[in-house]
């Protein structure tokens, strides 16, 4: 009944922008940064691969366009200038995954099974990614797995076996 794609299509690359409010959008074609802060006042774009723990976060500049496969996040102008907490990175992670399961991480026809940061439907890192250290930050009962490798972070959580 009226728009339908099959599951074997190939699935188009998109940019996607986690707003404050936790809700996505997602561009099929290039968009340049200025439209979205007209359109979204207040905030900046930040590139997720442009985000390290106790680093100052920077914007994604006016003129660029974001680029297709990419994840990015609006945040408020008062972070601007201003080094990320583990805190901070964990609860936009959250944010992120909660989205993408929303939509179903990109999946248009909604076959294929919903993937996220965590839980039971964990994202695989690319084999081709070289481990260049790591570190393990605690934050709110669960443990940051700090990869090092351009803003890339897992969230595991904390468990441990009860003795009955």
């Amino acid at each position: 009944m009226g728009i339908c794609t099959s599951c074997t299509s190939t699935s188009e690359s998109t940019a996607k922008l986690i707003l404050e409010n936790g809700k996505l959008e997602e561009f099929s074609y290039p968009v340049k940064v200025s439209f979205l802060l007209n359109k979204h006042p207040n905030v900046f774009i930040c590139n997720s691969d442009d985000m390290e723990f106790d680093a100052v976060l920077t914007a994604v500049r006016e003129r660029d366009e974001l680029q297709l496969g990419e994840l990015y996040f609006a945040l408020p102008l008062g972070k601007l200038g201003r080094p990320l907490s583990a805190e901070e990175m964990a609860a936009l992670a959250v944010k992120a995954n909660a989205a993408l399961l929303l939509t179903g991480g990109g999946d248009k026809c909604g076959c294929k099974s919903k993937t996220g940061f965590f839980g039971k439907n964990v994202r695989k890192s690319s084999s081709k990614v070289a481990d260049i250290g790591s570190a393990t930050v605690k934050s709110g009962g669960k443990n940051v797995i700090w990869n090092g490798r351009r803003g890339r972070m897992l969230l595991a959580n904390n468990l441990s076996v009860i003795p009955e």
